[in-house]
């Protein structure tokens, strides 16, 4: 039989029981309508105790945002095997678990929070797109990448974080639809950059290579000839 005596935390396991409990609230409603009363009620603990480990709202905020972050950045996480193609398909299913899962707090991330201004917040955004980008390169093979290239991918995660945003807004498109768009829209815009530049054919060629005929970047080849028909 419990006795309801509750187990007396530690600073950091309190901490971090307090981070949880934020990104929780914050996965449901923007930061800027969370109180620090409903976080401290959640917790089940006193306003006077949240303050005891985070000096305000926005140190919270911030502490939050850099375990999502983490969390965001490890989505872009996946094994060089296989095509491409597959390999980005697996990454955008779990980039968009990741906005289906912290909807408002995602959508306040990109738009500007409670932390808006701030240089912390700002870097570690800087550092989820930075993860991102150097994993993508990683999936292509290059460590320096020419000026075209960098254009191309880094565009592409800007497109991936617009199109998150629109999608919470109603989610008025099928989700496995968008998933599957961005997959070709990668493909699309390097392929737009290797009709300028050598180097980058040579590139798209060897990704074309070693795709499947039953892969994301020829169906969207077959939808483009079914266009041009």
């Amino acid at each position: 039989m419990s006795t309801g005596v509750r187990r007396r935390m530690g600073v950091e396991e309190r901490r971090q029981q307090l981070i949880g409990v934020a990104l929780e609230l914050f996965s449901q409603r923007s930061p800027d309508d969370v109180s620090i009363d409903e976080i401290a009620s959640a917790a089940g603990i006193s306003r006077p105790l949240v303050y005891h480990y985070f000096p305000g709202k926005l140190s919270l905020y911030e502490a939050a945002l850099r375990r999502a972050a983490q969390d965001l950045a490890g989505r872009f996480e996946e094994p060089r095997n296989g095509p491409l193609g597959d390999r980005l398909r697996r990454v955008m299913r779990r980039f968009f678990d990741f906005v289906d899962d912290h909807g408002p707090g995602f959508s306040a991330l990109m738009r500007g929070g409670p932390a808006v201004g701030s240089s912390a917040t700002n870097a570690l955004i800087d550092s989820v797109r930075q993860a991102a980008y150097d994993q993508i390169l990683s999936h292509l093979g290059v460590e320096d990448p020419p000026a075209r290239l960098e254009l191309v991918v880094r565009s592409w995660i800007s497109l991936a974080e617009s199109t998150a945003l629109i999608w919470l807004d109603g989610r008025r498109i099928p989700r496995a639809e968008l998933e599957s768009q961005l997959v070709h829209d990668f493909a699309a815009l390097a392929a737009v950059s290797a009709a300028y530049d050598e180097e980058m054919a040579v590139l798209l060629r060897g990704i074309l290579k070693d795709e499947p005929a039953d892969g994301p970047f020829a169906d969207l080849l077959t939808r483009l000839l079914a266009l041009a028909s």
